[in-house]
């Protein structure tokens, strides 16, 4: 969960009047937050909720509490809505066609008014990085920048460039380098590269004359993207892979700006086609849809009888504007929340603005008795069945190195699944099968008195185009005998006896599969299926793993053996 540092003087001057540490925990849950203790001119929170990025921040969290605690309300007069676009004064922001599909939305705003200060400075940067790794996934679905808007000519283009051909000069660096060479020579390149790696154009963001501004996601330039102290006049820019996120983003911003004493200066965006909202948006940009929650369901969820005048005024708590219908309460969420997904959202917000300790304390009325599900039932029946047979239970990590998993195996690894920038190469990939775990524990064991006779019961993972991931995980159970008996009659008398105590038949077709012996090994059908594999290890397999005696392994999807 999020963890944000609140600046106490920026927060005392947001909310009005120094708060107790007392105070503060008592009011917090209304932001779904936790007092996490103080350090310096800091307050540490530890917030329950991903699916409030307004609450991240000094501004947004003194917001919150300033309207639930002292009823306080806040309005914005420089949102446009698709009825009502603001004027920009010249303020544009062209989305070209050539920017990378992979990475098409982009919308900026300027504020001014107010000089920066350090502790305005630092808290911005912070929010920005927070929304980053949380929000934005690690800058991989968007990512913001803020820039000297003094030094912009205006329209400012996002657009896609040749990664060789197209330089300047990053922050903190004081000579031009390629697209390319960001990637390579810089902290924030090796950090953020792997994001746009590869694409034929990389996104790039410059004004009408040419000035970069800086290379989303990755880093701004050393110029008009270095924000001081002193700074009166800002770009903020905000790109990514979904246009209603990177909205919800840009105003949020614009909403903290405004709160810490800026001036929200709309800008227009101008996209290449059309989008859900048009073919230009003005931004900041009021894009939420009004909810009703009907009186029947929100009493239903909250367990108690409610008016909804009373629900009304407990949204105002909130932050939320809403009006009473017949048909029940309609909540209009501020420009700053995109959470109100269905009824039982805004029935959530009633119900904390009336205050979780005020609900009347019943006791439980129904009862429910634990069980283990039937793949758990299954499970446990197959491990009873391999214990008595003479094999002892392993349990294994699902993490490992490329050189195991694939390398060792003498597989291709198409199917495997990777960890993205794993941190430690040890853990880079999702075991494809329970075998490599199998084989990796027996090469620590030659000095124990043979036969070594091992099982695992879990799970495995490999890709699939067929699933909304891309992945499948399978429930499956790995067997492995090593000794100097381990051949493939030994294995398939195993298999038989394995298959009588589950009452299933079954039928070997013959297959190759460079991890075990040519002609030594099966598939295991059942009801026409396959259901495994089995045979007699290749001994190149068993040497990567420096393992002497033969062994044979016997793999099966237990999903398909308990249909």
């Amino acid at each position: 969960m999020p963890k944000i540092d609140v600046n106490k003087r920026i927060f005392q001057k947001l909310y009005g009047k120094n708060i107790s540490q007392e105070a503060l925990e008592e009011v917090f849950p209304c932001a779904k937050a936790e007092f996490d203790g103080e350090e310096g001119d800091f307050i540490k929170v530890e917030l329950n909720d991903t699916n409030r990025p307004d609450l991240w921040s000094t501004p947004g969290l003194a917001r919150q509490l300033s309207s639930y605690v002292k009823g306080k309300t806040y309005s914005y007069d420089f949102f446009s809505t698709p009825k009502k676009p603001l004027d920009c004064e010249g303020r544009e922001f062209v989305i070209d066609a050539s920017r990378p599909d992979a990475r098409p939305y982009s919308v900026g705003f300027c504020v001014t008014g107010k000089k920066l200060d350090d502790d305005t400075l630092k808290l911005l940067i912070d929010f920005q990085e927070k929304m980053h790794s949380n929000y934005g996934r690690k800058r991989k679905s968007i990512s913001m920048g803020l820039y000297r808007s003094d030094r912009i000519d205006f329209p400012v283009i996002y657009k896609g460039a040749d990664p060789k051909k197209n330089s300047f000069a990053p922050l903190h660096e004081d000579h031009e380098m390629t697209l390319e060479e960001v990637l390579d020579n810089t902290e924030k390149g090796k950090e953020f590269g792997h994001l746009i790696a590869g694409w034929k154009k990389f996104p790039y963001l410059v004004d009408s004359s040419g000035k970069t501004l800086s290379m989303p996601p990755i880093i701004n330039s050393n110029d008009v993207g270095a924000l001081q102290v002193g700074d009166s006049s800002i770009f903020i820019e905000i790109n990514g892979q979904y246009l209603k996120q990177v909205l919800l983003a840009a105003n949020i911003f614009a909403c903290d700006f405004a709160d810490l004493g800026f001036k929200v200066l709309p800008c227009k965006t101008i996209f290449p086609e059309e989008t859900e909202f048009g073919k230009e948006i003005t931004v900041p940009f009021y894009f939420q849809e009004k909810r009703l929650c009907p009186k029947a369901d929100l009493e239903a969820l909250l367990g108690t009888g409610i008016s909804l005048d009373k629900a009304a005024e407990c949204l105002g708590k909130m932050g939320v504007k809403s009006q009473v219908r017949a048909k029940g309460i309609v909540a209009f969420p501020p420009e700053y929340r995109n959470d109100f997904l269905a009824a039982s959202d805004v029935a959530e917000d009633v119900a904390i603005g009336f205050g979780l300790n005020n609900f009347k304390k019943e006791m439980l009325t129904d009862f429910t008795v634990g069980r283990l599900s039937p793949a758990e039932e299954f499970n446990r029946k197959v491990q009873k069945i391999l214990i008595g047979l003479g094999f002892s239970e392993m349990i294994f990590n699902y993490l490992s190195s490329e050189k195991e998993y694939i390398g060792n195996m003498l597989v291709s690894g198409e199917d495997a699944v990777r960890i993205q920038n794993a941190m430690n190469l040890n853990y880079k990939v999702v075991r494809p099968s329970i075998i490599p775990s199998l084989l990796k524990s027996e090469s620590q064991s030659g000095q124990a008195v043979y036969p070594h006779r091992i099982f695992e019961t879990g799970k495995t993972c490999v890709r699939d185009d067929n699933t909304v991931t891309g992945t499948r995980t399978d429930d499956s159970v790995g067997i492995l005998e090593c000794s100097a008996s381990a051949n493939l009659n030994n294995c398939v008398s195993v298999l038989n006896s394995f298959m009588y105590y589950l009452n299933l038949a079954y039928e070997l077709k013959e297959c190759d599969d460079p991890r075990f012996i040519s002609g030594r090994c099966a598939k295991v059908m059942v009801s026409g299926e396959q259901a495994g594999i089995l045979g007699e290890v290749n001994p190149q397999v068993l040497e990567n793993f420096g393992i002497t005696y033969p062994s044979f392994a016997i793999e099966l999807d237990t999903v398909r053996l308990r249909k």
